[in-house]
């Protein structure tokens, strides 16, 4: 089985983003949508899906994707608490219907109620009910709500130990994921996503986390950001702090994906980062959505890459298509 721990439902039926504007509207005077007006058919959600991810599955050769809401839509930025657990709660709710549809091509990941300055005991009652109610198998987690300009605590700070309190009895992982950049500074793909991605590392680096919790999971998406490109860096940072080697410091709770969109960077991710600690991923339909002209295939078809990695045994392979997963995501209902 192949499956890909990073899809996001960009392909929504337009009806959740009109409702999303008016959310929007509401918070400049006016009467807020409520989370039932929202008007979408199953025979929407359908052909938004089946002529996009569900296409690609079947041409890609992919088996399962665990899917969350789209993550530049969180925009945790906007309005208040409330504004975010509305339109979380209702987000969450759209993909455990499209999952519901789709029960072997899809797995739910929720999207947390996070909001500037709030604290994240604020999330824990979507978590559990995500988790618990609705068969959810993980979260994505936003070091920054504020959409680039980092007013929170950082993710090793008690401020969050609450949630991951929640995470490790629940048994759920994190994906470590920013949203939309609100700052003219930072492209929110290019630039704002690998700025998360890589100071979230440099915070777990330099913390006692995971004393404190030794089974809280992370995923560090999109290969990792800069981290295994300056590997050594921060080895040696680790060294002159006086912290343990870097394996043993984060790698039973830190893991990386393969969103990673050409072979020279999918080789140096399978030659830094230990095999154990790589799942499959692709983020399609995602952030590019482009051919290569030098190869005549998608940027995103990450499948191809891991297929075509040298020395990487049949034994690797399953572990990043799967066995991984399998572990990192217990809660992963499939067959052996």
């Amino acid at each position: 089985m192949i499956i890909d721990i990073h899809g996001h439902y960009t392909t929504a039926p337009k009806g959740l983003e009109g409702w999303r504007r008016r959310q929007i509207d509401a918070l400049q005077g006016g009467t807020p949508p409520r989370r039932a007006d929202l008007a979408i058919t199953d025979d929407e959600l359908r052909e938004s899906l089946e002529k996009a991810q569900l296409r690609l599955q079947r041409e890609r050769g992919t088996d399962l994707t665990l899917f969350s809401p789209r993550a530049m839509a969180m925009s945790h930025h906007i309005g208040d608490q409330q504004t975010s657990l509305e339109w979380s709660r209702l987000c969450n709710d759209v993909i455990h219907r499209v999952c519901g549809l789709y029960p072997e091509n899809f797995a739910p990941v929720c999207q947390l109620p996070q909001s500037p300055r709030v604290a994240p005991q604020g999330c824990v009652a979507e978590l559990e009910r995500c988790v618990r109610e609705l068969g959810f198998v993980g979260c994505n987690l936003n070091p920054d709500p504020s959409g680039g300009h980092w007013q929170d605590p950082p993710l090793t700070d008690r401020w969050w130990y609450p949630l991951y309190e929640k995470m490790v009895e629940l048994d759920v992982p994190a994906m470590v994921h920013v949203s939309a950049s609100c700052n003219p500074c930072f492209h929110a793909t290019g630039a704002h996503y690998l700025n998360g991605d890589t100071t979230a590392f440099m915070q777990f680096l330099t913390s006692d986390l995971f004393r404190d919790f030794p089974t809280l999971r992370f995923v560090i998406p999109h290969g990792g950001g800069a981290v295994p490109y300056h590997w050594g860096r921060y080895r040696g940072i680790a060294q002159d702090l006086g912290r343990p080697p870097l394996e043993e410091l984060l790698l039973k709770n830190v893991y990386f994906d393969t969103c990673v969109y050409h072979q020279p960077g999918i080789d140096l991710l399978l030659e830094v980062i230990p095999v154990e600690n790589i799942l499959f991923a692709s983020e399609m339909v995602g952030a590019v959505r482009g051919i290569d002209p030098r190869t005549g295939h998608h940027y995103d078809d990450t499948k191809r890459y891991i297929d075509s990695a040298p020395g990487l045994t049949d034994a690797d392979r399953k572990q990043i298509f799967e066995g991984n997963a399998r572990r990192v995501y217990p809660r992963l209902k499939l067959p052996a």
